[in-house]
């Protein structure tokens, strides 16, 4: 069996053969083009949704190790769709809701992923730990 580090490509370049898939839904377009840009910087593969109906429908017609959620502050229901469709997927990516504030510490929701705004290096570390969780879950369901 072949071990490979999260993030990075068979191939060795960023987004090639093996990538990590990630979807991300963001209503708004400078959160969308800065998170794809920091993730894109870090080997994965990302795919943008504008919206919970864009999300969706790609969800249901890809295939996502991670579905990350960046709501407006009144339409968090909107990020609870998009995660309802991704649980429905066989393949059970992984999904969070990201709330980027510096008083969010604190959650108890295991779906949701609290990061400062300029506190890169925590983003990037739990979408790791998401990944790497939802992984040995299905290993351990396998065996």
């Amino acid at each position: 069996m072949q071990t490979q580090a999260v993030g990075t490509s068979a191939f060795g370049g960023l987004g090639g053969f093996g990538a990590v898939r990630i979807l991300l839904a963001a209503c708004d377009m400078t959160a969308r083009l800065t998170l794809r840009a920091v993730l894109e910087k870090s080997g994965y593969l990302v795919d943008l949704a504008a919206s919970a109906d864009d999300a969706i429908d790609r969800i249901q017609n890809g295939q996502y190790a991670l579905v990350l959620c960046h709501p407006p502050a009144d339409q968090t229901e909107d990020c609870e769709r998009i995660r309802d469709a991704a649980r429905e997927q066989e393949h059970g990516p992984a999904t969070a809701q990201l709330k980027i504030s510096p008083d969010s510490a604190g959650s108890e929701s295991s779906d949701e992923v609290f990061v400062e705004p300029l506190d890169v290096p925590q983003l990037l570390t739990e979408i790791t730990e998401l990944l790497a969780e939802r992984a040995y879950g299905r290993a351990t369901a396998a065996a």
